[in-house]
This record gives structure tokens, C-alpha cells and sequence, in this order.
């Protein structure tokens, strides 16, 4: 539909409701898509899930994009979107026991391990409730050699169980978000079916990287709705309503946190504490009554009885969250909305507005993404391929299917076509962050 015609079927709606359309999404287009990977036993248990950058310091054209496939492990591309390294998920270790099964992941750049300055790649373990770290070796990039090596301390704990077998029954870690404070670097890790998040500080173990917990917040499992009424969201018998989507905005020591049936979450950090959380956004389903189909083991929505007191921008499950950062504390905010399939941007600073919604749809290059679970953006030149930032997104649906096999991925989007796609364009810039400036 042209732009003009959008407009006269917006006006046409304010005349006959007397409120202005929600304004559509718009759309952009992906440059890259990285090989599709099929979570069956010919593709290894592969499920596509969530990315991370790493940005090369002497040659960003050569940087990184780290990603997590479940109980497949990790896969590390070039900016070209062709793979580089694979890395194998921990194997069972005892015959009962979950083999390992990577959910998030993200970069810490020059932690002190060992006494040098080392770019770290963080992942949650979700299989075996750990933080596993693996160093990014630059030298190892330049000369086309695997790049990531795991450094993980073998004395790491369990992140939220208290014993060995408490993480088989998998209320483990989930989602992740890295960052660095000073000389200190953390990691903000979910528990999976609850509504915890904990605050991790990396430590060095004898030239190994292990971890102590700083602080614990357990978010709402219920409700209480403007009505008066209580809600409790969406889950599993025994199942409460978890986060895995996180960003930490490193310059203003903010947590975001994307409760996936709840809506976004504002939570500060300070001095290696979390301050008082605040909802800053709803999904659309916020509040609606449901029931529990025992025999599809789905919760069902009562629509019908829906009290509207939902957002506008999200649609459960909200998922991967993102910094876009510019000048003086201004960018942005991204959230996935999985279940319409777009991306919310919000301001980064105040009070996050809302600014408006993307999808990334069908291209010349690529198809489009759905069920979008992680995402990640950032705002300096990657060289030729990304001169104006790049943005990261998991497709839960890759196309073309290889028959019965459904297939996952990721897509690469440059920043500038996020940005111009708006009517009124998002900032570009490509100079006032610098993701390796932790002070």
C-alpha cells in the first residue's frame, strides 16, 4: 500500500471512530541470512536462538557474530553470514542427567583474565545451569583459525539450583545479558519457569573464568488490575511467568527485562544491586483470562472477556531486547514482539516512549523473520559490509522448508535500513559509543 493511500484509510478510520489507526509497522529488509540449521537428528538437535556481536578492534570488517542453537551448542559467523565455528554443547554427564543446551548469549569486551585484557563470549548453559565462558582471540580471526576457545573454571556452581540434581529438573539459566562496570564485568541471568533474575560478577579462577552471585530479584507472578481484580499470566501448571530477553544499557546501568507474558520491565542497577523494578510496557494480553487445555498442554485465552488493560506494541511472548546506542543517552530501545512478528523501538532515555514498530519482511536476499526470539544491535561501522551498525535478528521460521524439516536462522540488517524505514527516521550514529569503552 503506498503512503498515500495509508494516510486517506487513516483519516478514514479517525472520521468513522473518532481515534486515531494504530500506525503500521514498516517494513524492512534483511542483506544476510546465515545457513539454516533443523533441530532433528540430522541436524544435530540444531534450534537457532539467539545472537551476539563481537566487534573486531583492528578490522571490523572481520568481526563476529556469536549465536546459540540449544542443545547443538554455538555457531560463530563472518559478517558474510558463513560459518566459522562450531561449537558442541557439554555432553551429559551421567547417564540421568540433561546434557548441556545453550539459550543466550553475549560479550563482555577486556575483562582481565590471566592478567591480559580478554574479549569474552557468555553464554547461559540452560542444560546444565551454568555461565560458560569462551575467549575471542583476534589473532585467531585475522588468521581465518576458530576464534572462540572455552575458558570456563571447572569448579563453576550451579546459577540457581542447590544441588545437582535440582538442575535436572530445569529451572535453570535462561536468558543473559553481559556488561561492564569499571574493571568489573557481570552477567544478569533468568530462571527458567520462574520469574528470578540474578546478578552474576565474573571473577578470574587461575586464568579461567568462574562467577559469584551479587544479588537476586524475584519479579511479580500475579497481578493486580485496575479493576481491583488479580491476574496471574499465562503458564504451565507449576510454571510462573519467566524472562529471557535482557539488555543492560552499559553508559546508564539500566537492566531491561522482557517478561515474556507480562510486557518490559525498567530495572536499575547500582553499586552490583537491582533497584526497584517498573513495568514500562504491556503485551496486548496482559489480563486476559485464560484456562489450561490439558490435553494440547496450551494455555487458551478467553478473548472474549479480554478487560483491555493490555499494551498497544506488544504481543506475547516479548523476547529479545536490544541498545541501540547515540549521543548524550539518546537511541534506543528494541523489543521482540514474537507473537505479531515485529520489533517495538523505543526512546532509549526519559521515560522510553514508544516511537513506532518494524518487521522485517520478505527481501531481495532474504525472507522474512518470524517468531523472532534474540536480537541484537550495534551502532558502529562494521567495516564495508555494515558501515552504519548492524542489527541481528533470529527467524523461527527460515524458508524455504527442506521438506517436512522446519529450519531457523538469522538474519543481518543494516542499521540504516531500520532507521530510514520510519516516516520520521531514527538516529544514525556511528561515533559516540564506543561498546569497548567500559569506564
Amino acid at each position: 500500500m503506498s503512503a498515500s493511500a495509508l494516510s486517506t484509510l487513516t483519516a478514514a478510520l479517525l472520521m468513522v471512530t473518532g481515534v486515531s489507526a494504530a500506525p503500521q509497522p514498516v517494513p524492512v529488509s534483511a542483506r544476510v541470512e546465515t545457513p539454516a540449521v533443523y533441530d532433528d537428528e540430522a541436524g544435530g538437535n540444531a534450534d537457532a536462538d539467539d545472537p551476539a556481536v563481537w566487534v573486531d578492534p583492528g578490522d571490523p570488517d572481520r568481526s563476529l557474530v556469536i549465536s546459540t542453537l540449544k542443545e547443538a551448542g554455538l555457531d560463530v559467523y563472518g559478517l558474510d553470514g558463513r560459518r566459522l565455528q562450531h561449537i558442541t554443547a557439554p555432553a551429559a554427564p551421567g547417564e540421568d542427567a540433561a546434557p548441556g543446551r545453550f539459550n543466550n548469549v553475549d560479550v563482555v569486551y577486556g575483562f582481565s583474565l590471566d592478567g591480559k585484557k580478554t574479549d569474552l563470549a557468555l553464554v547461559s548453559d540452560r542444560g546444565r545451569d551454568r555461565v560458560r565462558a569462551y575467549a575471542i582471540d583476534p589473532a585467531a580471526v585475522a588468521a581465518g583459525t576458530p576464534p572462540l576457545k572455552d575458558v570456563t573454571a571447572a569448579d563453576i556452581a550451579p546459577v540457581f539450583a542447590s544441588t545437582e540434581a535440582e538442575v535436572d529438573d530445569q529451572r535453570t539459566a535462561y536468558g543473559l545479558a553481559a556488561f561492564s562496570d569499571d574493571d568489573h564485568a557481570y552477567a544478569v541471568v533468568s530462571r527458567r519457569s520462574e520469574t528470578r533474575v540474578r546478578l552474576l560478577q565474573l571473577e578470574d579462577r587461575d586464568g579461567r573464568v568462574g562467577y559469584k552471585a551479587e544479588d537476586t530479584l524475584d519479579l511479580p507472578r500475579s497481578f493486580t488490575l485496575p479493576d481491583g481484580g488479580k491476574w496471574t499470566p499465562c503458564a504451565d501448571p507449576g510454571d510462573h511467568a519467566q524472562v529471557e530477553g535482557m539488555v543492560v544499557d552499559q553508559e546508564e546501568q539500566v537492566l531491561y527485562a522482557a517478561q515474556e507474558d507480562v510486557g518490559l520491565w525498567r530495572i536499575g542497577l547500582d553499586d552490583e544491586e537491582f533497584e526497584r523494578p517498573k513495568l514500562i510496557d504491556r503485551v496486548r494480553e496482559y489480563g486476559t483470562p485464560w484456562t489450561y487445555d490439558t490435553e494440547t498442554e496450551e494455555c487458551v485465552l478467553d478473548t472474549a472477556n479480554d478487560p483491555g488493560f493490555g499494551g498497544e506494541h506488544l504481543s506475547a511472548d516479548a523476547e529479545g531486547a536490544t541498545i541501540y546506542h547515540a549521543d548524550d543517552g539518546t537511541g534506543y530501545l528494541l523489543a521482540s514482539s514474537q507473537g505479531d512478528n515485529t520489533f517495538a523501538v523505543y526512546e532509549r532515555q526519559g521515560r522510553n516512549a514508544y516511537l513506532g514498530s518494524f518487521a522485517v519482511t520478505d527481501g531481495a536476499a532474504t525472507d522474512g523473520v518470524q517468531q523472532s526470539d534474540g536480537a541484537t544491535v550495534v551502532n558502529v561501522p562494521l567495516g564495508r559490509t555494515f558501515p552504519q551498525g548492524l542489527l541481528v535478528t533470529h527467524d523461527g521460521e527460515a524458508t524455504p522448508a527442506d521438506g517436512d524439516r522446519e529450519g531457523t536462522d538469522f538474519k543481518f540488517t543494516g542499521w540504516e535500513s531500520v532507521a530510514t524505514a520510519f516516516p520520521k527516521p531514527l538516529t544514525i550514529d556511528t561515533e559516540s559509543f564506543d561498546p569497548r569503552d567500559t569506564d
